[in-house]
């Protein structure tokens, strides 16, 4: 049974936009590439921190809601921590009012975005 989740994850500053996209594209290929289904992704950019991390005051934020088998969380946090990239991340599993109010929310993102092109 594949559960819903949502993860946040905080890349260090000091990364190049190519950089940026390539730790991106790997997290995205790790959850499809793990029988993941990718249900909503968000570049939030660069962000002050509420407190230093890593004496970093900044960091990109990026956003990934996916369905994944709850065993592969394990998998994919652990690839968080290796990577010298990403200096903070939380994964939550999204109970079923947490996920409608998220499809909710995904929509009216959505038709923002439809409405400016």
């Amino acid at each position: 049974m594949l559960n819903q989740y949502e993860t946040v994850f905080i890349a260090t500053p000091v990364l190049s936009e190519a950089q940026i996209k390539e730790a991106v594209e790997k997290f995205r290929e790790l959850i499809t590439g793990n029988n993941g289904e990718l249900l909503h992704e968000e570049h939030w950019g660069l962000k002050k921190l509420a407190y230093p991390i890593q004496k970093k005051s900044t960091g990109f934020y990026h956003l990934f809601e996916f369905k994944a088998d709850p065993a592969f969380i394990n998998k994919l946090e652990t690839e968080f921590r290796r990577d010298e990239r990403v200096i903070r991340f939380q994964t939550v599993k999204l109970e079923k009012y947490a996920a409608e109010y998220s499809e909710k929310r995904r929509n009216k993102v959505n038709a923002k975005k439809e409405k400016e092109n």
